[in-house]
């Protein structure tokens, strides 16, 4: 994530650099630190902004399961947390993931296939 988006995000949700460092359960100046670009956003926080957007703005109840959206055979579909865990619209937020027939294997590369999905781009709207 880069300092732009990182910031972006918190005005979106309406918080101060506190008020978000509250949230993220980390200290005001990782946040300032991270939107002056002096250190990278770490994954962990990553993710859960990218929840928190989720749970802010996203629409689960116009958005088919991802096993839908993706046509992913049903015995791919059964080996897939997100099929486990019957979280078909919050994928993207698990680690571990089939898409596409592939094993999601880190955060980083998982979100360069996530964010041109329609399933994440519906429960993450553009910020």
């Amino acid at each position: 994530m880069k300092k732009t988006e990182f910031s972006r995000i918190r005005k979106r949700l309406g918080k101060t650099q506190k008020q978000m460092a509250q949230l993220l359960g980390i200290s005001l100046k990782a946040v300032q630190s991270f939107e002056q670009g002096w250190r990278n956003v770490p994954v962990h926080v990553e993710r859960q902004v990218f929840f928190l957007l989720a749970r802010h703005y996203g629409d689960e109840g116009k958005c088919p399961a991802c096993w839908e959206v993706t046509g992913c055979e049903p015995e791919i579909r059964e080996q897939c947390p997100a099929w486990e865990m019957n979280t078909g619209t919050m994928c993207w937020f698990i680690n571990g993931t089939i898409c596409k027939g592939e094993p999601q294997k880190n955060w980083q590369d998982k979100m360069k296939s996530c964010r041109r999905c329609d399933v994440f781009k519906a429960m993450v709207p553009k910020f």
